[in-house]
């Protein structure tokens, strides 16, 4: 047996470490466990991330492919980085903004710090993010607009300093297992409680002590009567609203009278006094895409925030703790140069510009002005046609993405290239396949949800013909611009050091951070300026708070509940959401076969599948939106309100209902709320234009 190899989980943000032993012959990992000595985790680990570490159902790729009269055949490194390079260099001949690019959080820092030094320093386009945006980007937002800098306040060792957990539109318990257990064990002290806010009931709900049933989409309207409630009570942390705050005065009169925005929100006011009580106990607010997948995510994060401030909840053991779902997440924020420069530079900001280009050795007029229109406008953008060429990178958007129906279209127009480790639908549509490293497999850094950097390290050798994710981006880069990329392999330490000193003097400054540092401590927090320093609670010093604001002050919102972005109507009478199953990883593909897909489970209260006993035959139904219409099996489920359906965001058919409509501050789509309704399925069943089951059109009107 091979000796252990420490590492760091890639299942979710949370960032345990792990120990990986690599398979005596071949390529793969034989076991995978806590990693005892690793501070996030101390040996802790959830068993999905252990067995989708080890045994990853889904259908590895060996080697590169190109489409050949309509198929996808085996080539060789050379031509099909040849090809790659030809049509990149084609498409910017014609147009400066001719290439896309699509990131994702399951890329090291290294590789997403090279991404984004290739998007936008080399190719210069607009047109590239991560689908992190998807996720995370209302909570990001929310944060520089409260704070002026993104990422939660908190630490994991605020956890149990806390009293209240409030969790709001999030399911930890399957989403974050290891995390979830200290959130659990902290609320079960004899002065802790956790309240679940979601309009379903979930894992998480199992254990709470008070479970807010709002009706779906009224978040908003929610937290503001929360707000309402709390000042007309007088409990306002008068002397911290003063000194650290700006804004309560325009919070206090845009607020709305608490009995009316607890109606809006379908709860009563027992329910929003109960909240507001809550928030008198040093309090810590965990939410997740239940908030942030909304065209008013930014502003319900916003108002999370300002029920921390209002109740001076911030600071050890209270704040407000947004859930960071991929692996890193949290480092494609500080590295890819998706939304800001590396370290949170400002984007539009000429000092950073210039001193980004200088450390790439690009000229600055190179670099795009802003920061592009996020994944939903990319995909517009595909299909608008002004784009020629689309490399999507360890993402899959043809199932991830809302209403994937017109993604599928967009990409089957332009030239695809999918970077990936696995056989996806965006592979699929391909027209060359670079098959890249994944778990255990890679050599770089991560960065959890609460700003940790520990090592991924790779515990077994890479088959003949994959290579990893930053090897393929200095490949590519080396031919289009040899002083950005000198080297047509990457080394992961020397790439580590070009982002950390790229970061040196910035809000998420990682200068003080090296591989030999980690090597010793195995994690470090930032900020980091200094091979000593390690970042704790943010803004607040033996000095006092202060925020990177210009007023150095914290700021309140005064966003109001606008309602559904689609509501339900007559031909569509019920409202459509998602979340997680404990059994699946994102879009699946670590855990399904391509196109051995069961029907998806839709669940649904009694009484709503009674109401419609006519649209469902032997215990199926057929869900249709305004977008498509997809196959589905019924499970009655009184935890599930009436009047709405919920399907698992896991399923390659599930997004060909849901909306594409973004937040326009966030550019993060509404994923959580669209109208739908039943409809008895046909006999026989027709198949989907490309195997996923049940999906029969994506006109359901005609």
């Amino acid at each position: 047996m091979t000796e252990p190899v420490p590492t760091t989980c890639m299942r979710c943000a949370v960032g345990c470490g792990l120990l990986e032993r690599g398979v005596d012959t071949g390529y793969g990992l034989a076991r995978v466990r806590g990693d005892t000595n690793h501070p996030v985790n101390r040996g802790l680990a959830c068993r999905r991330g252990v067995d989708e570490t080890t045994n990853p159902a889904g259908e590895r790729l060996t080697r590169p492919l190109v489409r050949e009269d309509g198929q996808l055949v085996p080539t060789s490194w050379e031509r099909a980085i040849g090809l790659v390079v030809s049509r990149i260099e084609s498409s910017l001949a014609d147009r400066r903004d001719g290439v896309a690019v699509l990131g994702s959080g399951q890329q090291t820092n290294e590789a997403a710090y090279l991404l984004g030094k290739l998007a936008r320093g080399v190719l210069g386009t607009r047109y590239y993010d991560a689908n992190t945006t998807l996720c995370m980007a209302s909570a990001v937002t929310a944060y520089y607009e409260a704070f002026g800098s993104d990422a939660p306040p908190p630490t994991y060792e605020d956890v149990p300093e806390a009293d209240t957990h409030v969790v709001w539109g999030a399911n930890p318990a399957v989403g974050h297992p290891v995390m979830y257990r200290w959130i659990a064990d902290s609320a079960s002290e004899p002065d802790g409680e956790l309240i679940v806010v979601d309009p379903v009931e979930s894992e998480t709900v199992d254990d709470a002590d008070c479970h807010v049933q709002l009706d779906p989409g009224t978040d908003l309207a929610l937290a503001r009567a929360v707000l309402a409630r709390i000042v007309e009570r007088g409990d306002v942390d008068g002397p911290f609203v003063e000194a650290h705050t700006e804004g309560f005065d325009a919070l206090r009169e845009s607020l709305p009278r608490p009995e009316a925005a607890a109606a809006v929100a379908g709860v009563s006011t027992g329910v929003v006094d109960r909240l507001a009580e809550a928030m008198s106990a040093p309090t810590l607010i965990y939410w997740g895409m239940g908030v942030n997948q909304s065209v008013q995510g930014t502003d319900t994060a916003r108002a999370l925030i300002d029920l921390c401030l209002v109740t001076g909840n911030l600071g050890p053991g209270t704040g407000p703790f947004s859930l960071t779902g991929q692996a890193n997440s949290m480092g494609t924020r500080v590295c890819s140069s998706k939304g800001t420069w590396p370290g949170h530079r400002p984007f539009d900001d000429p000092v950073h510009r210039e001193t980004v280009a200088d450390a790439w050795d690009v000229p600055v007029d190179r670099l795009p002005d802003d920061s592009g229109p996020g994944p939903v406008g990319i995909v517009g953008a595909i299909a608008d046609d002004p784009l020629d060429v689309c490399w999507t990178v360890a993402t899959n958007p043809v199932a991830g993405m809302p209403d994937t129906g017109r993604v599928r279209e967009a990409l089957a127009g332009t030239f695809l290239i999918a970077q990936d480790a696995f056989r996806t639908e965006t592979v699929e549509l391909a027209d060359v396949v670079l098959p890249a490293a994944t778990w255990g497999e890679s050599e770089g850094t991560v960065t959890n949800m609460e700003r940790r950097i520990s090592r991924v390290r790779a515990a077994t050798d890479l088959a003949p013909k994959v290579k990893s994710d930053a090897d393929i981006i200095a490949a590519v880069g080396s031919v289009l611009d040899s002083g950005a990329f000198p080297d047509p392999t990457a080394d992961p330490e020397a790439t580590f050091d070009e982002l950390c000193a790229l970061t040196a003097g910035t809000p998420a400054d990682l200068s003080g951070v090296s591989y030999d540092r980690l090597d010793r401590e195995l994690a470090v927090r930032w900020p980091a300026p200094t091979p000593d320093a390690e970042g704790g609670y943010r803004y607040v010093t033996d000095d006092g708070w202060t925020f990177p604001t210009e007023s150095s002050r914290a700021a309140f919102s005064t966003g109001t509940h606008g309602g559904l972005a689609e509501p339900p109507d007559e031909e569509y009478p019920l409202t459509l959401t998602t979340g997680r199953r404990p059994d699946a990883y994102n879009t699946g593909i670590r855990s399904r076969e391509l196109g051995d897909e069961a029907e998806p489970i839709a669940r649904v209260h009694p009484e709503t599948a009674l109401e419609r006993i006519e649209s469902l035959d032997r215990g199926r139904t057929v869900i249709t939106s305004r977008r498509a219409s997809v196959t589905v099996t019924v499970q009655p489920d009184d935890g599930v309100p009436p009047g709405l359906v919920w399907l698992p965001i896991h399923h390659p058919a599930v997004n060909e209902l849901t909306l594409p409509v973004v937040d326009p501050r966030s550019d993060e789509p509404n994923v959580k709320q669209c109208a739908v309704g039943l409809r008895a399925p046909d006999r026989p069943e027709p198949e989907s234009s490309f195997g996923t089951p049940g999906v029969t059109g994506t006109n359901p009107s005609s």
